[in-house]
């Protein structure tokens, strides 16, 4: 696996294709689906239908995001970057994609890779193929191929709160703390209201306080 941008942090943090995960710390929130950047199937009842995404620029909508005041607001504009880092502007990707998801679903991981294969080959630009495909390799415990796909994915966006949090939890998995602590402090800082970005964070300073020096 070739590595790609940013490989001093991606060579601090690798470890052998293959490894296998160490558990999170018992009571540890683990970020839900949407926090990783996969919108659910349907829009939440109370999220507004009257508008698309594109009516505002995504650096507005990461402003608001950031402004929020109530996880509920928060979720909504969240969402709507989520539809913004979905369009690739390719059919042929999106139907990738679509069909991705499902095999995700669907646990079946050698099909899931396959397309997301054909989706960062076609489209080396968009964010979300390199996202999607990390998140497959983190659920087969393939942290390195993981770790190569989100610097992709934050060299593309920075701002990418689904691809920091995978980042922060494979830290925490490898028992870099610190790393994780200041990882989850980045997602916060794009997406302050992620309720479990602050748990993990809470979590991060209570530990790292009971360590000694």
């Amino acid at each position: 696996m070739r590595l790609f941008l940013f490989p001093t942090l991606l060579v601090s943090l690798l470890l052998p294709i293959g490894g296998q995960a160490q558990p999170v710390p018992p009571g540890a929130d683990e970020p839900r689906a949407e926090d990783l950047g996969t919108l659910p199937e349907a829009p939440a009842p109370d999220e507004p239908k009257t508008r698309s995404a594109e009516e505002a620029p995504v650096e507005t909508l990461y402003r608001q995001l950031a402004a929020a005041s109530s996880e509920g607001e928060a979720r909504r504009i969240a969402r709507r970057i989520q539809i913004v880092w979905l369009k690739s502007g390719s059919d042929t990707v999106d139907l990738l994609m679509e069909r991705a998801a499902i095999a995700l679903k669907a646990e079946n991981y050698p099909l899931a890779l396959d397309l997301l294969d054909s989706v960062v080959t076609m489209k080396p630009s968009y964010a979300e193929g390199w996202n999607r495909r990390a998140t497959v390799y983190y659920m087969r415990q393939d942290f390195g191929r993981s770790l190569a796909d989100i610097e992709r994915v934050l060299a593309l966006e920075p701002r990418h709160w689904g691809a920091l949090s995978g980042l922060a939890i494979i830290q925490r998995q490898l028992d870099q703390e610190q790393r994780a602590l200041a990882t989850f402090r980045k997602v916060l800082e794009v997406y302050p209201m992620l309720d479990s970005a602050r748990k993990a964070v809470e979590q991060l300073e209570t530990q790292l306080a009971g360590k000694p020096t």
